[in-house]
C-alpha cells in the first residue's frame, strides 16, 4: 500500500483482492522483464546460428535488466506502438546489440509467449490454492462424515443427510476442477516464433526451415513452453478460453459453496456460521450484525470472475482471419484481473472451510422440529411392504403432514408421530412402535457417510500425487 499514488485511480485489484505474488506476475515491470528475457533468448539462439555475433549478444544480456519503463511510454507516445517502444528503449541502452534485437520476430512472438509464461505461472498459483482448499474440505468431510442434518429441497426440509456429505457436494465439483485444470496444462502451449502470419516465412529468409525449426526449440525449451503446431499472428485463442474457462469454473463450485454458506447462516436456519473475528464489524448501523461478509464477497467476485470469461470466448470468435486486434485491448485488462479474482476467491474459500463453524443445537433442532416429516417415506415403505396401496398411504400421509405443518408453522412442537400414532388406516399395518421408530431418522442417511469418506480418500491420493 506504501507505494500506492491515492491522487489517480487505482484498481482494486492493485491492492485489495489477489495476492502479492500474483500481482508481481502481472506487473508491468515484470511483463517488460519476460519479454527483454525472449529477445536475448531469441538472440542466443541465432548467435549459435551464425546470425548474430558474441559481442551483440553480451551487449544485449549486459543490458538485459536495465529497463527505463518511462521512457517506454514516452517512445510509445510517439511510435503508438508499445512493442517497437520496448525494442528501441532496449536499443538505446544495448549500443552495440541493439540493432539485432527482434531480429525475424513480429510484435506477436514476444507479447504471445510473454502472456503464456505468466499464464503457466499464475496456473501454479491456482493449482497450489486449489489443492490446499481440497485438503481443507477433506478434513471437514471427514470430521462430520457422520453428523446428521436436514437436508433442503426448493429450499424446504427434505430428507436427512450428514454434514460431510453435503460439504462433499462442494469438494467433488472441486476435484474436478483439479482435473481440468490438468487438462489445461497439458494444452497449455504458445505461439513459439512464427513471424506475422504464422508462416515463419521471416525467419526462413534468415535460415533454411530445418535451421528455422531448431531455433524456435531451443528458444522455447529455455523458456519452458512448448509451442503450437499451427498459428496464425497470434497464438490459438481457443486455449485462453480454456483457460478462462477453467477460472470460471472454479469460481462456479465456489460461488455454489459460498451461498450455501450464506444460507445456512441465514437466522431460518442457522445451522452454520462463517468465521467472525473478534473485532470485526457487520454493521456501521446495526451492532448486532454478524453478516456473511466473506461468502457474499467470494459470490459478489465470482460473478465478476464469470462475466470476464466470457471475453476469452468473444476473442477466439471474432479475432477475424489471421488476426485483427479484437483481442488485444482487453486481454491486457480480463486475463490479470480473472487470475487475481479467482486467487483471492480461493484463498477466501479456504479461509472459510478451516473456520468454518457448525451449531450442534441448531442442528438438532432443525431435526427434532423437521425430521418427523422425513419418516412418511419409511412408513410408506413399510405399510406397503406389509399389503397396503401405495398410492392411498400416500394421500394419508400428505394429509397428515399438512395438518402437522400447521402447528410448526406457528412455532408449535412437530405433533407429526402423535398425529400417525391416531391415524386408523396406518394402524392398521404399522403399530405406535413401529411409527416411533421409523420417525427416527438419524440413521436414514444410507450411504451418505460411506461415499463421503471414499471421496475424501480420492482427494487425499489426488493431491498428494
Amino acid at each position: 500500500m506504501s507505494n500506492q499514488d491515492f491522487t489517480t485511480y487505482q484498481s482494486p485489484f492493485s491492492w485489495r483482492y489477489g495476492s502479492e505474488e500474483m500481482r508481481r506476475i502481472w506487473s508491468e515491470e515484470n511483463k517488460y522483464q519476460t519479454m527483454r528475457r525472449i529477445w536475448v533468448e531469441l538472440a542466443t539462439a541465432q548467435k549459435e546460428l551464425g546470425l548474430i555475433s558474441q559481442e551483440e549478444l553480451d551487449d544485449l544480456k549486459k543490458n538485459q535488466n536495465t529497463i527505463d519503463i518511462e521512457r517506454v511510454w514516452e517512445i510509445e507516445k510517439e511510435t503508438k506502438h508499445d512493442i517497437v517502444a520496448s525494442i528501441r528503449e532496449f536499443a538505446e541502452k544495448a549500443k552495440v546489440g541493439g540493432g539485432k534485437i527482434h531480429l525475424g520476430a513480429t510484435s506477436m512472438d514476444i507479447v504471445d509467449n510473454t502472456d503464456s509464461i505468466r499464464i503457466q505461472e499464475s496456473l501454479a498459483i491456482i493449482e497450489t490454492k486449489l489443492k490446499e482448499i481440497l485438503g481443507s474440505f477433506a478434513n471437514q468431510i471427514e470430521k462430520y462424515a457422520d453428523t446428521t442434518c436436514m437436508a433442503y429441497t426448493h429450499l424446504q426440509p427434505a430428507e436427512p443427510t450428514t454434514v460431510g456429505y453435503r460439504l462433499a457436494l462442494y469438494a467433488q465439483d472441486l476435484l474436478e476442477d483439479l482435473a481440468f485444470l490438468q487438462f489445461v496444462k497439458a494444452h497449455l502451449k504458445a505461439k513459439g516464433f512464427k513471424g506475422a502470419v504464422g508462416t515463419q516465412a521471416s525467419y526462413t529468409q534468415l535460415l533454411d526451415p530445418t535451421q528455422t525449426e531448431e531455433m524456435e526449440q531451443k528458444v522455447m525449451k529455455q523458456l519452458g513452453l512448448d509451442s503450437v503446431l499451427i498459428t496464425n499472428q497470434v497464438g490459438p485463442r481457443k486455449i485462453d478460453l480454456f483457460v478462462a474457462q477453467l477460472l470460471s469454473s472454479i469460481a462456479q463450485s465456489l460461488n455454489k459453496f459460498a451461498f450455501d454458506v450464506r444460507l445456512m447462516q441465514s437466522a431460518g436456519i442457522s445451522e452454520w456460521q462463517e468465521p467472525f473475528s473478534e473485532k470485526q464489524v457487520g454493521s456501521s448501523a446495526m451492532p448486532f450484525k454478524r453478516n456473511p461478509r466473506i461468502s457474499e464477497q467470494i459470490c459478489s467476485l465470482a460473478r465478476l470472475v464469470e462475466n470476464l470469461s466470457k471475453n476469452a470466448w468473444d476473442n477466439a470468435s471474432l479475432s477475424l482471419l489471421e488476426r485483427t486486434l479484437d483481442d488485444s485491448a482487453n486481454r491486457r485488462v480480463y486475463i490479470p484481473e480473472l487470475f487475481l479474482a479467482l486467487e483471492d476467491i480461493l484463498t477466501s474459500s479456504n479461509k472459510i472451510i478451516l473456520g468454518l463453524i457448525v451449531h450442534q443445537g441448531q442442528v438438532e433442532n432443525n431435526l427434532n422440529k423437521f425430521a418427523p416429516f422425513s419418516g412418511t417415506e419409511l412408513i410408506i415403505v413399510e405399510t406397503v411392504r406389509k399389503g397396503a396401496d401405495r398410492q392411498e398411504m400416500h394421500e394419508v400421509l400428505r394429509k397428515v403432514s399438512m395438518e402437522a405443518w400447521k402447528e410448526v408453522a406457528e412455532a408449535k412442537p412437530n405433533p407429526m408421530k402423535e398425529l400417525l400414532q391416531k391415524n386408523e388406516k396406518i394402524k392398521q399395518y404399522v403399530s405406535n412402535e413401529e411409527i416411533e421408530k421409523l420417525l427416527d431418522v438419524k440413521s436414514h442417511v444410507g450411504t451418505a457417510p460411506k461415499r463421503a469418506k471414499k471421496l475424501v480418500e480420492n482427494i487425499k491420493q489426488t493431491i498428494t500425487k
